[in-house]
């Protein structure tokens, strides 16, 4: 069997019907844009991957050297894990074999699976957390913003009536903060609020010393999600953290969740893609000694996607699938339809950002504002902070408070796009 063709297809799958306002475009434009990858091969056999992807598809250059080859000479393939993902459906297919019997010895039939969103007021969050329970699962990420205020988003959480063992994951996004900002915003998440599980990337990364103050300083699970520094190596080694999020390539999953796993940590896997990368997730997690940890993907982000069939949650756990291959078929017409699709991105009206300070003053803002400049302060540690968008509705109002934000920050030096 050789490889014959590569084709990358950009696509644009709609949302799920709750992001269909003002506040869910704003915050959720970008993650409708994935990539295809269709390996086709000389035995009639097609294998399929699909991946977050911001930009315009890779060149035909970038796949020569794959032509002409067997899909098992790149085993183990460093390659982007869309890419990655599809070869290894191919070899599947072929052998009609499930794709986790081609990377080791299966360890576990389930996994957890965790719901996600981006960052919102305190009410949406709440209304997420709830959505994600409906729908199975028992763990819930979000990233906290500047322009909100974490604890709040937990007590608004804490209110709902969910089963014991739910836990939300709070990823800190690293960078920016510093140990004496955020080890009493932890010790206080921990002490009022259980239903926090995880928190991941607290500081930057090559703070070791801080990481491992925290972690003697809390029972919550601390998660190293960022970029690792020389492979995983060194964080592991000097014991940063309680779980390490994977993702890249078929190869850095297995190389850095096998060491994580000899250091008897555990791993998260973040992939994110719709249903074919959860199917890829749920492979590599079969066969990774020690990701017990959740996974996080992106599938329940969207109204359509381009499997004939969702891989079922129940009780937070998602099924290894069994099926040669990924175990999941393709639709080629829905493949063609989000392919046709535009982009959120690529018709978003102007908006105006209101900052909300717990004190009643206002500050009108570009589209993503930049809380820790306005304030000076550190994320998370403003309580009661909130944010809220305005998005051109046609009136004069909108258009002169439009053009009065816009002239005070490009005379700060601030580009205010429209």
């Amino acid at each position: 069997m050789k490889i014959t063709d590569i084709e990358c297809t950009p696509i644009h799958p709609r949302l799920a019907k709750r992001y269909d306002n003002a506040a869910g475009r704003g915050r959720m434009g970008g993650i409708d844009s994935r990539i295809v990858f269709k390996v086709k091969t000389d035995v009639g056999i097609v294998g399929y991957g699909d991946y977050d992807w911001p930009g315009p598809p890779p060149p035909a250059s970038t796949f020569e050297r794959l032509i002409d080859r067997s899909p098992f000479d790149f085993m183990m393939n460093d390659f982007n894990l869309g890419l990655g993902s599809a070869l290894y459906d191919v070899m599947g297919k072929y052998l009609e074999v499930p794709v986790y019997k081609l990377l080791g010895e299966k360890v576990r039939d389930m996994m957890t699976v965790a719901a996600w969103t981006r960052p919102c007021p305190a009410d949406i969050f709440a209304q997420e957390v709830q959505r994600s329970r409906d729908e199975g699962y028992m763990v819930f990420k979000m990233h906290t913003n500047a322009s909100y205020d974490p604890l709040e988003q937990a007590a608004a959480a804490s209110d709902l009536d969910l089963p014991t063992g739910f836990k939300i994951h709070f990823d800190f996004n690293g960078g920016g903060r510093t140990v004496g900002a955020v080890k009493p915003l932890i010790a206080e998440m921990e002490r009022d609020y259980p239903i926090v599980g995880f928190i991941e990337d607290p500081l930057p990364r090559a703070d070791f010393d801080g990481w491992r103050e925290l972690r003697h300083h809390t029972s919550l699970t601390i998660v190293h999600g960022g970029v690792p520094i020389g492979g995983g190596y060194p964080e592991t080694a000097h014991g940063v953290a309680d779980a390490y999020m994977m993702g890249h390539s078929v190869a850095d999953i297995m190389t850095r969740g096998i060491l994580a796993s000899k250091a008897n940590a555990q791993v998260i896997l973040q992939l994110t893609g719709g249903t074919l990368m959860k199917a890829m997730t749920l492979h590599l997690a079969a066969v990774l000694p020690s990701a017990s940890g959740h996974s996080i993907n992106l599938d329940d982000q969207y109204e359509e996607d381009i499997t004939t069939e969702r891989i079922p949650v129940s009780e937070g756990l998602s099924p290894v699938p069994e099926e040669p291959g990924l175990g999941l078929e393709v639709d080629e017409e829905m493949l063609k339809k989000v392919a046709a699709n535009k982009q959120i991105f690529g018709n978003r009206p102007r908006v105006i950002g209101i900052l909300k300070m717990p004190g009643g003053t206002t500050y009108h803002t570009p589209r993503n504002p930049n809380p820790r400049i306005i304030t000076g302060r550190e994320e998370g540690t403003i309580r009661g902070i909130d944010f809220d968008r305005w998005e051109d509705d046609g009136s004069a109002e909108f258009e002169a408070a439009y053009q009065k934000m816009k002239a005070e920050w490009e005379a700060k030096g601030v580009v205010v796009t429209d």
